[in-house]
């Protein structure tokens, strides 16, 4: 794990902050406390991998009020929802709203290590897809609406002769376009495009 990493935790009893707190520090990771959910909102989202682990009962915002309100975000900062008084459909909610586990308080020290090392696992690799996600896009901006024509025809399978009856161009035009794709999306060959423009789709 990068020293990068946090662990935020949202928790109206002290005593329970300094106790996860403390159990977060001691398996070598950051810790970030709150005492309601309002006071997480207040500051900036982080820009690595992280983690919330959050009771469900706030004054104020409910943890389960602080998920709806981070929404697709719990992508890249996972959610470890915590109570003491939970119940099934408490359960149910949370797990649909994107969760990643929701355990009972007292909270087993080694359980919610393991929560949180999954947590994290799964920040970093969201922030990995999500950051390649933008290096396409960065590439795909570069192309004119003509080279963008040709990518999409070369990824469909056409040779230059059809691209050219398609486009109703002469083959040494579609000939330089597709030179210009290439250099553009710095790739190296037709399946480096297809697998770019599937990244650019989220279909890999």
């Amino acid at each position: 794990m990068s020293g990068d990493e946090i662990v935020y935790i949202v928790d109206d009893e002290e005593t329970v902050r300094r106790a996860l707190s403390r159990l977060v520090r001691t398996a070598g990771l950051t810790a970030q406390t709150f005492t309601s959910a309002q006071a997480f909102l207040e500051q900036p989202l982080p820009a690595h991998p992280a983690c919330l682990v959050l009771d469900v009962r706030l004054p104020g915002l409910s943890g389960l009020d602080l998920q709806a309100a981070l929404g697709p975000r719990q992508e890249t900062m996972p959610i470890i929802f915590i109570t003491g008084r939970g119940n099934i459909p408490m359960s149910v909610q949370a797990m649909k709203g994107g969760a990643l586990d929701f355990l009972k308080k007292p909270v087993d020290g080694d359980l919610l290590l393991e929560s949180i090392q999954r947590a994290l696992a799964h920040s970093r690799e969201a922030r990995a897809r999500a950051a390649e996600h933008s290096d396409v896009a960065r590439r795909l901006a570069r192309l004119t609406p003509r080279e963008r024509e040709v990518l999409d025809l070369v990824v469909s399978g056409m040779l230059n002769k059809q691209i050219a009856a398609e486009l109703g161009a002469a083959e040494k035009t579609v000939k330089v376009h597709r030179g210009r794709v290439m250099k553009k999306m710095e790739a190296e060959s037709v399946a480096d495009l297809v697998r770019l423009t599937q990244k650019a789709e989220g279909r890999s």
